[in-house]
């Protein structure tokens, strides 16, 4: 069958044509925020991972599903993103882990997504002007257009509770006890924290106590999707939790501790999206290459009685924080990779050696 015509069309007018792919949207248009991300493999784990709520996912590098979808992939129960923009949909898989294409995958799930786009000119209009709503499908372009100008796109939007979790869980068998806040966690994160500790998972609007009143080791705040300032009661139950437990934050959780500490965030104009970004330790001057996904970001200089560890080599943006007096610390990136390389997996194991110092205070 012929593939259909469409078109994306950007809040600021401007049009990209291509077909569609994957699930047929409501009315033929879907809306969302677009943004981009530069990994080369791992297109599953980005499509699943729940931090891309609200949001359209453009993939810069050009050949996308060669190698198919297989269900130990996924890094969450389903996609959460709005869709999908691709230069060159693979037809046919290759790869004897494949269960489907990606294809079958999006229409399966429901993921609407557009394809044939020129995703490099896509990708500079976006570096240019920053990420903005947007808007695909088969309607006609002043639709389209209507459309996008309506998304409100993530700022100020509560999207941590499209997909935390309902009820609490629990998994691994390790040593230590760890309660990890879901504000959109990955099933990467949960198979690094279960090798050093059993861990409850609970929904992101726990309340403090009711964490302590489990008696863990540690407290863990997952990654999320959207703006930080838009889930305050996450940063306050965090405030509370803070100097009473051993805490480690990832990408949004790292946002909402600094928040927690009295720092603030912002948005970036197009976010960090890709499994390449440089890293510098601040102790030492290590190099790390990291899996990144994020669009805002804490304001330097703005955190209390906290030291600054990591620091982005491409734009300076602060990707890691440590308390000076309480047991506590987070980055920006992602540690677990899930895509992307793991040069920054040591920080499960500083996290592990944290929750086993004598009182959880660093002595």
């Amino acid at each position: 069958m012929r593939p259909q015509a469409a078109r994306l069309v950007l809040a600021d007018g401007e049009v990209f044509e291509g077909e569609a792919i994957g699930a047929t949207p409501p009315g033929g248009i879907a809306t969302g925020e677009v943004v981009f991300n530069t990994v080369m493999s791992g297109y599953q784990e980005v499509i699943t991972d729940p931090s891309y709520a609200g949001q359209i996912i453009t993939f810069t590098y050009p050949h996308i599903g060669n190698y198919g979808v297989a269900p130990e992939d996924d890094e969450s129960s389903r996609p959460f993103c709005r869709g999908v923009v691709v230069r060159d949909l693979a037809r046919r898989p290759s790869s004897w882990r494949a269960s489907a294409s990606l294809g079958e995958f999006l229409a399966r799930h429901g993921l609407s997504g557009i394809a044939g786009v020129d995703t490099r000119r896509l990708t500079r209009h976006i570096r240019d002007a920053g990420s903005m709503p947007g808007a695909f499908g088969t309607a006609d372009e002043d639709a389209l257009l209507a459309a996008a100008r309506a998304e409100p796109g993530t700022e100020g939007q509560d999207l941590v509770a499209t997909v935390t979790t309902a009820e609490p869980y629990t998994v691994g068998d390790g040593p230590l006890a760890v309660v990890a806040y879901d504000f959109g966690i990955k099933r990467a994160i949960l198979r690094q924290l279960a090798e050093i500790a059993t861990v409850e998972v609970v929904p992101a609007s726990t309340p403090a106590q009711a964490v302590l009143d489990r008696r863990p080791d540690g407290v863990f705040l997952s990654n999320g999707p959207g703006d930080p300032a838009a889930v305050p009661y996450a940063a306050a139950a965090i405030g509370e939790l803070l100097g009473k437990v051993p805490v480690f934050g990832i990408c949004l959780g790292h946002q909402l501790m600094a928040t927690a500490l009295g720092g603030s965030t912002y948005k970036l104009p197009f976010g960090h999206h890709g499994g390449n970004h440089p890293v510098r330790r601040v102790v030492g001057g290590a190099v790390e290459i990291t899996s990144q996904n994020h669009n805002y970001a804490v304001k330097d200089g703005s955190v209390p009685d906290a030291d600054v560890t990591h620091v982005n080599l491409n734009d300076g943006v602060i990707e890691g924080i440590a308390c000076r007096q309480l047991p506590a610390f987070s980055v920006q990136y992602h540690p677990e990779a899930g895509p992307g390389p793991h040069d920054a997996r040591y920080l499960f194991e500083e996290f592990r050696r944290l929750m086993t110092r004598p009182n959880g205070d660093g002595a």
